[in-house]
């Protein structure tokens, strides 16, 4: 889902609120910031199986390096630390799969995914 409807409608409550600041934000409704909340989101890295069991998988995490027109298959992270999912994600961090022996069913490492045991990898 690319924007969620309880945020947007949390950031539009906040908004309207701030169009008469003196009597509702600065005054006594001052608790109408609370509906900022609504929007804040944690960047996180869980990892499920097939029949959504979670996953433990070691992965690695480092800074984002844009990868956009280069040939061949470059490295998108750099400075990387492996660690085991569940991880949070800080601002500007990407993660990627430690190893071959799962692949993800969606393009993007971020979030709840999926992961999908690789045939092709030997044992």
């Amino acid at each position: 889902m690319l924007m969620s409807r309880v945020a947007v409608g949390g950031l539009l409550g906040v908004i309207v609120a701030f169009m008469d600041v003196n009597n509702l934000i600065i005054g006594k409704s001052h608790y109408l910031l609370y509906h900022l909340v609504s929007a804040i989101q944690p960047r996180m890295l869980v990892t499920f199986n097939e029949d959504l069991k979670p996953l433990p998988v070691p992965v690695r995490v480092g800074q984002a390096v844009d990868v956009v027109g280069q040939a061949g298959k470059p490295k998108t992270i750099t400075g990387f630390q492996t660690h085991t999912t569940p991880v949070l994600l800080a601002h500007g961090e990407r993660a990627e799969l430690g190893t071959n022996e799962y692949t993800p069913l969606t393009p993007v490492m971020e979030g709840f995914v999926i992961l999908r045991k690789n045939e092709d990898m030997e044992e």
